[in-house]
């Protein structure tokens, strides 16, 4: 009996050996959420499609589906890895947001959203970069899912008094009274207001400096908060 094909759109998270010659790919697509699916033949030397389906890539597949993983058909690049693998800086962050949309979705559950807005934040790595590109898409992500934090008020208190700590465990922004967690500085917190509350542009603009490296540590944290887990590729840049 012939399996049914559908085709959609998606990332390639990650991927997989399966056997000497084939290799299973993980896509977060548009349509029907997180897919696993076989790729024949990947592995050798002249396949037609193997750099198609490398971590980042934006596709356009055609599949059929399985019982426990669908076949890959036919791929059609609509954004390539090129700009990503080229630059170390761009590959790394690619990578962290990889993981952590991996790490968000479930098997067969559609997340629209989450999908637009990784390949998004793809584009944005490929063609400019930046030091808050991952941490933005971190608290984008966490905002959609219904995780967004307090940061006009003291989560604790309601005090409008100026917030000097970050804890996701009380879910936002502390005054000096109620403080615990990690320290916020002005600068940082501004930041964080502006990726959450529509001045993502102006906030992607911003060089490095201590402010962004610490939203990005708020970021990776709140993020490792909501999967309960730690991201290995967070703890890989921590290393290096």
């Amino acid at each position: 009996m012939r399996r049914p094909l559908y085709r959609d759109r998606g990332v390639v998270l990650r991927t997989y050996r399966l056997g000497e010659a084939d290799r299973i790919v993980v896509v977060l697509t548009e349509q029907r959420g997180k897919v696993r699916a076989v790729a024949n033949g990947v592995r050798k030397t002249g396949s037609r499609f193997g750099a198609r389906l490398e971590p980042g890539s934006h596709v356009q597949v055609l599949m059929a589906e399985g019982r426990g993983l669908d076949t890959i058909s036919q791929v059609e690049v609509i954004d390539s890895v090129a700009h990503l693998v080229d630059d170390l800086d761009h590959l790394t962050s690619a990578l962290a947001m990889l993981e952590a949309a991996d790490q968000l979705t479930l098997e067969g559950e559609p997340n629209a959203p989450l999908y637009r807005m990784l390949v998004g934040a793809l584009r944005t790595v490929s063609q400019r970069g930046g030091p808050l590109v991952v941490p933005a898409f971190f608290w984008k992500v966490l905002a959609a899912e219904g995780i967004r934090p307090e940061l006009d008020v003291c989560v604790r208190c309601g005090a409008d008094a100026p917030l000097v700590a970050f804890d996701m465990d009380h879910g936002g922004a502390l005054c000096r009274a109620c403080r615990s967690g990690a320290p916020l500085g002005a600068d940082a917190l501004g930041l964080m207001r502006d990726i959450l509350d529509g001045r993502l542009n102006q906030a992607l603009a911003a060089p490095a400096s201590a402010a962004t490296h610490e939203v990005a540590g708020h970021a990776a944290r709140a993020m490792e908060h909501h999967i309960e887990r730690r991201l290995r590729t967070v703890a890989m840049f921590e290393r290096l």
